[in-house]
């Protein structure tokens, strides 16, 4: 069952034109870049600094493994793209909550 699993998954890359470890290794790559950029973050916003670009590198991050497959993929069903778009909307929506909560805490202090 997991290698009928791992064949299917396998076989994307081919029908996309996106290797599947390429997005794996960009996707978990980008997990630690992202979390420093947010921590970073944290620390201007509770500093009194601007945000602006720790900002944009989180979201570049948080987006980098997509970003590959727009750019590589070709044929991608539309399916794919709204199923993405809800999982960056909410993992934005998330990451904000959880920024404010973070930068709050202090603030409360």
């Amino acid at each position: 069952m997991i290698e009928t699993g791992q064949e299917w998954f396998l076989s994307l890359g081919s029908e996309y034109g996106v290797n599947p470890w390429i997005f794996g290794a960009i996707y978990v790559g980008a997990i630690p870049f992202f979390l420093a950029s947010i921590a970073w973050l944290v620390r201007r916003a509770r500093a009194g600094q601007s945000t602006v670009v720790p900002t944009l590198l989180a979201g570049f991050f948080f987006v980098s493994a997509y970003l590959y497959l727009a750019i590589a993929g070709r044929n991608i069903p539309v399916w794919v793209w709204i199923f993405l778009a809800v999982l960056v909307i909410y993992g934005a929506f998330s990451t904000i909550r959880d920024t404010r909560r973070k930068i709050a805490k202090v603030e409360d202090k």
